[in-house]
């Protein structure tokens, strides 16, 4: 953002988008259901130890997921979503899982190039967003012409709210070490 001058709502991360699809692929293969009827995001940050799967807010077809599956059920598909990543990339040792990223990454252009107005988890740069400043993380964006047009705060547990807060800390721990 620095480097290019451009204003925050141009300057977006798409680990949350391909996160959260593969938390919803997760759940909807759990499941046996259509992941189209699975709704439900990963905020924070992308990493194993960032991210934060939002169980609280997800839904399969309308329904609470914890309705659905057991407790441990539940950990279970947040834990492997969690190291998806690291799990993809066991699959493709001799290079990088690209589609998945790809997809994102359409995704989002799309709703930008076509005004789409969608509500993608992207990396943005926090002006407040869950009470965290001056750092990229995740959360909701509405995305249509021009890139962000709005953010989104989800109704969070204490505990979700605060390992969002945490990965944003992280982050900004991070780019401590590197400057």
């Amino acid at each position: 953002m620095q480097a290019s001058g451009f204003p925050r709502e141009r300057v977006i991360g798409q680990g949350g988008a391909l996160d959260s699809a593969r938390y919803r692929y997760f759940i909807a293969a759990e499941l046996g259901v259509s992941v189209n009827d699975v709704h439900g995001y990963v905020i924070g940050g992308h990493t194993d130890t960032t991210m934060v799967p939002v169980v609280s807010q997800t839904r399969v077809g309308g329904v609470p997921l914890t309705d659905l599956l057991p407790a441990e059920k539940v950990q279970a598909i947040v834990a492997r979503a969690m190291r998806g990543g690291a799990e993809i990339g066991e699959l493709y040792k001799t290079g990088s899982a690209y589609f998945a990223p790809s997809a994102a990454t359409i995704a989002m252009v799309e709703a930008i190039l076509l005004d789409q107005r969608r509500l993608i988890p992207c990396s943005v740069y926090h002006q407040g967003e869950y009470g965290i400043r001056d750092v990229f993380s995740g959360t909701v964006c509405q995305l249509g012409e021009g890139g962000i047009q709005r953010t989104f705060e989800l109704p969070l547990t204490d505990e979700e709210r605060a390992k969002v807060v945490a990965a944003a800390e992280a982050t900004k721990e991070l780019l401590k070490l590197l400057n």
